[in-house]
């Protein structure tokens, strides 16, 4: 038990260590750990029967792994684990989130998958949810922002949108249009949240968000969905989180904004 205790403590000193002496390298290690474990998942799913398992698998242990460390270095704050620093009125009351988070079930509701393949994905649509966005939109933004804002968000967003190609090769079944669907979206989504975030200081919207709607998925029922209703589909969606955007960065009082500037 002392070297099992003893082998964990020093894999979370080299982390310390490599977070604390390059915080880019630390968020692009953490970005290549995530797509890797990702991609390896999909085969092991259909080598054990297709369950799902392994994508859940991996998705807690790294949920788990990267919580553990930001707590114990007291970085909740930093990194949005927190309440908002500005009240819910200001954003609408997040009312366009519920409506983005809605979309996988506009075609309607269907029980896709068996009972033990649907709580694995579930889990795993949770957990993706909370590593996404503290990876980009923590690790990565915080990483950039501190020398440049603007660069900061538009990389953060960017590259959370293009890094969904993986999808492609992962064994995951996506076609080429859905997969270009599904990395515009994420790009405008990706802007959306990282203003959520840089104007209120908290990750957790987004966080809640990106897990519903990603679990929500799981229950989708699309399979009567022609590629043009698909395409006016997410084109009402990415409408709906650009100017939801749009308005944000119109609405929030100036004083705010310099408020946050600060916390970067």
């Amino acid at each position: 038990m002392k070297r099992r205790l003893a082998i964990c403590g020093a894999g979370g000193n080299d982390m310390k260590k490599l977070y604390e002496k390059n915080k880019l390298t630390f968020a692009i290690v953490w970005i290549v750990a995530y797509c890797v474990l990702q991609s390896l998942a999909n085969p092991l799913n259909k080598a054990i029967g297709g369950a799902y398992a392994a994508s859940a698998a991996f998705c807690v242990l790294q949920t788990v792994v990267l919580f553990s460390f930001i707590r114990k270095n007291n970085l909740l704050k930093r990194y949005g684990l927190c309440k908002s620093s500005v009240p819910a009125r200001r954003f609408l009351y997040y009312v366009p989130l519920v409506i983005l988070a809605s979309g996988n079930l506009w075609s309607g509701f269907a029980i896709n998958y068996s009972p033990a393949e649907t709580a694995c994905r579930i889990v795993c649509m949770l957990c993706v949810g909370f590593l996404e966005e503290v990876i980009f939109r923590g690790l990565l933004f915080k990483a950039i922002a501190k020398d440049n804002i603007k660069s900061a968000i538009v990389i953060s967003s960017v590259t959370f949108g293009i890094g969904h190609i993986i999808n492609l090769f992962n064994g995951s079944g996506m076609n080429l249009v859905n997969n270009l669907c599904q990395i515009v979206f994420a790009i405008a989504v990706g802007f959306l949240l990282i203003t959520i975030f840089y104007c209120s200081g908290s990750l957790l919207p987004c966080i809640a968000v990106h897990s519903a709607i990603n679990t929500l998925g799981t229950f989708a029922n699309d399979t009567s969905l022609t590629t043009e209703m698909h395409l006016l589909h997410l084109a009402v969606l990415i409408v709906i989180a650009v100017a939801y955007t749009l308005i944000l960065t119109r609405t929030l009082p100036k004083k705010q904004q310099e408020h946050t500037n600060d916390r970067f």
